[in-house]
């Protein structure tokens, strides 16, 4: 199955490390390694510098956190306060730049590739793009190929992922997957092949790959957590191993039924809770929590009670009754929940003097939310403090966080929009809002233009909307 993987896969036609070779000596030395690259010598001159970015224009590992970062979703420093209209002139010019790729350098299409994604991530502007899509993903792909900067590649994938995030083309993903994946395979820079998984679980998502492949996809993704990144030539690397965990969860919100899967990978995720890295541990944990979610359904016309009880067994996951009544276990995640209880129940209050305070507190923060899902998967996800069950779109709408499902996207999509992320669902981008649905609030109110003004406006009238609202609900719909 292996040799068959790497050939459909991978595309390389070479011998990658075995698998799990010599893993407990490999996870004593599977510390974070630190991300060669350059930073960005500038920014585009209408977008603030966020803290939140690193000089290729990712998401640092500060915004890797899990259900305890949901809060930080409205502080952040990156929105765009700018009219879309000087944002959409900043866009064309960088197009113009990037389509006149014979009088470029690297260095000028660094600073095209950045004005490119600092646009699409402030705004949602896909109507720019009409007419351009197959020569600019010509042109980041080439980019991603040549590798001729790791910034320079890192931009073209995010690039990549914006444009698919932003345009309506269900070609995006048949156009640039076999890029990806040969990115991830053979590129000589971890931060590369971090950046191409993200952008490959991005375009299977939005860029119109079926289920099939969908599925064709978790099994490569579940190989290089398995192997600690081996299968993809990056042993060890916990940015590579973390970028393969959260790109897992991302696509299995997609396939309604894991059944046959959900054995083999909450094993692969059990393994990679011994990692030394907080944020492995949090992606993998959080995996079996969406696994153990799934494994229920909303209850049918011709389910039973009977049917109910033959479904739940013996099994020790289900012996609390609350959460919703109407979710029937359908199969056992996994063969051994008391073992997973075990594992995960014991880091949501691990103490070592090893780890930092705050790596510490996301670790218990995140454990105690996971614990309680495996405990009883009818409850979805709860927290210590509901305030981070929801995120408010300021006083437009709201979207509650209640299920792993939910998570896992809001993670998926914030690490690509950053800020920006609030302005997509205040301008309605329709493939954010089908992805994750809002509820919204009667209209009759003002509405900014900015969402940061929105906040300092709508102080006066919090709360006073919350009993009149109408659901804005997607093409994906709810998956459990």
């Amino acid at each position: 199955m292996h040799e068959d993987l790497r050939r459909r896969a991978l595309e390389s036609g070479k011998t990658t490390s075995k698998k799990a070779r010599s893993k407990q000596s490999s996870r004593e030395s599977s510390k974070p390694t630190s991300r060669a690259g350059s930073h960005a010598a500038s920014r585009v001159a209408s977008r603030d510098g966020s803290d939140d970015e690193d000089g290729a224009g990712n998401l640092s590992d500060d915004t890797n956190q899990s259900i305890n970062s949901i809060d930080a979703l409205l502080e952040a420093d990156d929105l765009n306060d700018q009219t879309p209209d000087v944002v959409k002139q900043q866009l064309t010019d960088s197009i113009a730049d990037l389509l006149d790729r014979k009088s470029s350098n690297n260095k000028s299409r660094e600073e095209s590739l950045q004005t490119y994604v600092s646009c699409l991530t402030s705004h949602l502007l896909g109507d720019v793009l009409y007419g351009h899509v197959p020569a600019l993903l010509a042109g980041f792909m080439k980019s991603v190929k040549a590798e001729t900067s790791e910034r320079e590649a890192t931009l073209a994938l995010r690039s990549i992922a914006l444009t698919a995030i932003s345009f309506a083309d269900d070609t995006i993903y048949e156009t640039v997957s076999a890029t990806l994946l040969r990115s991830i395979s053979d590129s000589q820079s971890n931060a590369v092949k971090t950046a191409a998984i993200y952008c490959l679980g991005i375009c299977l998502t939005f860029g119109g790959a079926d289920k099939a492949e969908i599925s064709d996809k978790l099994v490569f993704l579940q190989e290089i957590a398995s192997t600690d990144g081996a299968f993809v030539d990056a042993d060890d690397n916990s940015d590579v191993v973390t970028a393969a965990l959260q790109t897992y969860g991302l696509l299995a919100t997609l396939i309604e039924d894991l059944e046959a899967e959900s054995e083999d990978a909450v094993a692969v995720f059990l393994d990679q809770l011994d990692s030394t890295n907080v944020n492995v541990q949090v992606a993998a944990g959080e995996n079996i929590a969406l696994l153990y979610e799934k494994s229920y359904t909303q209850r049918e016309e011709d389910d039973s009670s009977s049917d109910e009880e033959t479904a739940d067994g013996d099994d020790s996951d289900d012996d609390n009754n609350t959460g919703d009544p109407d979710l029937i276990k359908r199969y056992n995640a996994f063969h051994n929940t008391t073992e997973v209880l075990d594992r995960v129940s014991a880091l949501s209050s691990l103490s070592t003097k090893s780890m930092s305070r705050r790596d510490k507190k996301q670790l218990h923060q995140a454990f105690a939310s996971i614990t309680m899902t495996v405990q009883n998967p009818r409850i979805g996800l709860q927290t210590n403090s509901s305030s981070r069950m929801t995120v408010r779109i300021h006083r437009e709408g709201e979207m509650r966080v209640d299920h792993w499902w939910k998570l896992m996207r809001l993670h998926a999509i914030r690490r690509l929009l950053g800020g920006g992320f609030v302005n997509h669902y205040y301008e309605g981008n329709k493939k954010v809002l089908d992805t994750l649905p809002l509820i919204m609030r009667e209209a009759g109110l003002y509405a900014p233009t900015s969402p940061r003004r929105a906040a300092v406006l709508n102080k006066g009238a919090k709360g006073r909307y919350r009993d009149s609202r109408r659901f804005v609900s997607g093409e994906l719909g709810e998956l459990l």
